[in-house]
């Protein structure tokens, strides 16, 4: 699993709001050398000292303070009020606007040094929780991507899990409802859950049933609200020993993606089930749907982040339609990458939801020695 790394909008501002400061020292040394009345232009200079210390580094801070200092002093010289009462807190209320934006800097760096400590923990704590699943397994490579909806964010909901069982590589694919601690503590016992139950229950049915019963266990520590209001959608996939075909079990998730030959199609189940969590409706679980794994295809699983990814005008992203003859890729990464992309294009902005994807590509048949368990 790799956690996306931060765009770099998010790392630095764009360059012409850097520019900023340094317009606004011209303006108010300019208008304050022009203008009949005198120092018209010290709210601009005061305003270049606070935003240099919001969007600068020090050292730049420190210029932009010095340049007004020194203009300012200029301007007094020139009009012949550097010895006068009048000039001399003329140059203190700058000599304060300065140290002012210096002040603005370095509260903003501690705040980003913090901000910085916590991602990185809450980066750990997510890296913990939803390990990297290994890149082969026999006949099969492995990709996989979580990207929160929020550069700042690195831990939520969403889940994944690839298991070598006795009964095949069997996958998960989650998204819990909610985010935050709660959300964390969800997606670790339901992968504990899956983890144990996958190399167990020859049945995918009894696979959901034992992770439900593991999420009841633990929401009996919740408040009876969350258990009423929590619930997991997640999709159960196994991959037949030697590859050659897949069994999908849907609990109320999007359905997942097969791409073979340029073509990326929905393998949609005619009943896609309830999510976990909701089994105290008495509903039983669906049939396990079979479908065929063509040799060079890969096998696409995602969460809402994805299906439920709107532009501007409100409308849902669909990767059938958008990634329609954008193949072959090279491995499950490639197209992982190329996903993402297209997403973020398509919503041109912050999205609302984590987005968590799954890619499994068989890269050989059943007969060339390299079992898939």
């Amino acid at each position: 699993m790799t956690v996306a790394p931060r765009p770099p909008a998010a790392r630095r501002w764009p360059r012409y709001v850097e520019l900023a400061p340094g317009v606004l020292v011209a303006g108010g040394l300019l208008w304050n050398a022009f203008s009949p009345q005198d120092y018209w232009g010290d709210p601009m200079l005061t305003a270049a000292g606070v935003t240099a210390g919001a969007l600068l580094s020090l050292r730049h801070t420190l210029t932009i303070g010095i340049v007004i200092l020194c203009g300012v002093f200029a301007l007094t010289v020139k009009d012949g009020s550097a010895d006068t009462a009048v000039g001399h807190l003329e140059l203190t209320n700058t000599l304060f606007a300065a140290l002012m934006g210096v002040g603005v800097n370095r509260v903003i760096a501690r705040h980003g040094r913090r901000l910085d400590l916590v991602r990185t923990v809450a980066e750990a704590a997510q890296l913990a929780v939803l390990p990297a699943p290994p890149e082969h397994i026999g006949p099969l490579a492995i990709a996989a991507r979580y990207q929160a909806a929020q550069s700042e964010a690195r831990i939520g909901g969403d889940a994944y899990a690839v298991q070598r069982t006795p009964f095949g590589v069997r996958l998960l694919i989650a998204d819990v409802r909610g985010k935050g601690l709660g959300a964390v503590s969800a997606v670790s016992v339901l992968l504990g859950a899956f983890r144990e139950a996958a190399e167990q229950e020859p049945e995918l049915p009894a696979l959901a049933d034992r992770m439900e019963r593991a999420l009841l266990r633990e929401d009996e520590q919740t408040s009876e609200e969350d258990r009423l209001e929590g619930f997991i959608t997640a999709l159960i996939c196994e991959v037949h020993p030697g590859g050659d075909g897949l069994r999908l079990l849907n609990c109320g998730h999007p359905a997942p993606y097969l791409c073979h030959d340029g073509e990326l199609r929905a393998l949609e189940a005619a009943d896609p089930g309830l999510p976990l969590g909701m089994g105290v409706l008495g509903v039983p679980r669906p049939a396990t749907v079979n479908w065929p794994f063509p040799v060079g295809s890969t096998l696409l699983l995602v969460t809402d982040g994805v299906t439920e990814a709107r532009d501007r005008r409100g409308t849902f992203y669909d990767p059938v339609i958008e990634l329609a003859g954008r193949g072959p890729f090279r491995g499950p990464e490639e197209l992982i990458g190329l996903l993402i992309r297209e997403v973020e294009r398509w919503t041109g902005g912050p999205r609302d939801d984590d987005m968590a994807v799954l890619a499994v590509t068989r890269t050989a048949g059943p007969g060339d020695g390299r079992p898939a368990a």
